[in-house]
């Protein structure tokens, strides 16, 4: 009775983190049961990555700025701008495909380093900054294509949006085998990184996660990857786009985590003078953060422009509203200093199979937005019930 009082008592104290597993978890299951099995069809799983990768781009930079106390409005325009540019250099200019993209990437970061300037150093709200960036960066995007969309582009650049890995079967196997071997790695590296993690904590006493939901975690989650490289590897095998998401969900969960610029971005939303008065170079933080994003956004203007073949001046258009839910339905706090990166990804996730199940079930796309909002209030309101419940503890 005592394990499990105690793993009652670690769920209830994380019970924002749990409750978003469940959700995503509930949606899932209700969607493959009202679409008939169509949810978790290989191909319809292999569409819901590759047409949620740009948002789940966003809401991995968009993340870090919430937890710092910003917003960036301009996020969808800057998507737009960076298309464009990646149109005109290659189909217009001539540039190899692969140095459009660094190009891309780099004008992405003087995108965020004008708009970071502004904030950190001249003292002016993110939500104003960014709001004219998204006005600025829309116009720009019009301008650099004349209000034309640009078409084709090569095979090489589209592969980045909607192409997959190699196949080590020749096309020939029951199961792409480079798809089940990622998927296999994958999950042995969560495993080995869990009980790594669980060491350290142990070694200086700061464990509290029960065993038994420790293994739980690891079973379910090891589980969960290899069944969607199962899924993935009856399709197609492994697009592109998730190695990217891939290596940028694992790279800023270990920055968020273990660096001290990640930490300076936790304190710095936490409080902000506080961190000054600590030695915190509060306006690097804020300068180096709207780079990142502005890096972030070029990297999923590139994808989306590639994944439709097209760019288009209108693309981008509500992006940000999207990525700036998923990171609120993800858990980060509306007051900064709260949030984690695989939130953030597991709640553009949710988005993603709401959009995807409802459009199956033929649901109207303004009862679709209806429903996404009364879900980002929900977890919103949920969270302000958690911070009053924890309060009310303490007192």
């Amino acid at each position: 009775m005592t394990a499990v009082n105690s793993a009652l008592q670690y769920l209830t104290g994380q019970l924002r983190q749990v409750g978003l597993f469940i959700a995503l978890i509930v949606i899932i299951i209700f969607f493959q049961i009202t679409t008939n099995g169509i949810t978790l069809a290989p191909i319809n799983v292999s569409n819901l990555i590759v047409q949620n990768s740009y948002i789940l781009i966003l809401a991995v930079g968009m993340v870090m700025v919430i937890i710092a106390g910003h917003i960036d409005l301009s996020v969808g325009s800057v998507v737009a701008f960076v298309g464009a540019m990646a149109g005109v250099m290659i189909t217009q200019w001539h540039m190899p495909w692969w140095l459009a993209i660094i190009a891309c990437l780099v004008l992405g970061a003087l995108v965020g380093a004008w708009q970071g300037f502004w904030i950190a150093y001249f003292g002016i709200p993110s939500f104003i900054v960014t709001l004219a960036g998204m006005l600025t960066f829309r116009g720009l995007a019009q301008i650099a294509l004349q209000n034309q969309q640009i078409s084709p582009f090569p095979d090489e650049f589209r592969a980045l949006g909607s192409g997959f890995l190699p196949d080590l079967g020749g096309g020939t196997s029951f199961l792409e085998p480079l798809t089940i071997i990622l998927g296999v790695l994958a999950a042995l590296a969560f495993v080995i990184a869990g009980i790594k993690q669980r060491a350290n904590l142990k070694k200086y006493n700061l464990a509290d996660e029960p065993t038994a939901w420790f293994i739980a975690k690891l079973v379910f989650t090891s589980a969960l990857i290899l069944l969607i490289a199962y899924l993935l590897a009856s399709y197609r095998g492994t697009p592109i786009v998730l190695l990217v998401m891939g290596v940028l969900m694992v790279g800023y969960s270990a920055i968020m985590a273990n660096s001290i610029w990640g930490r300076h971005i936790y304190a710095v939303g936490g409080n902000a003078h506080a961190a000054e008065l600590s030695g915190v170079n509060t306006k690097r933080v804020t300068f180096t953060l709207f780079i990142n994003m502005g890096v972030l956004a070029a990297l999923a203007g590139l994808v989306f422009t590639a994944q439709l073949n097209l760019a288009n001046p209108k693309a981008g258009e509500g992006f940000e509203l999207d990525a700036i839910a998923a990171v609120f339905i993800g858990g980060a706090a509306v007051t900064g200093g709260v949030g984690t990166v695989i939130g953030a990804i597991i709640g553009g996730l949710i988005i993603g199979i709401l959009n995807n199940g409802m459009s199956i079930m033929g649901v109207g796309t303004e009862f679709q937005q209806l429903i996404k909002g009364l879900v980002l209030l929900a977890a919103v309101a949920f969270d302000v019930f958690n911070k009053r419940r924890a309060k009310a503890t303490l007192k």
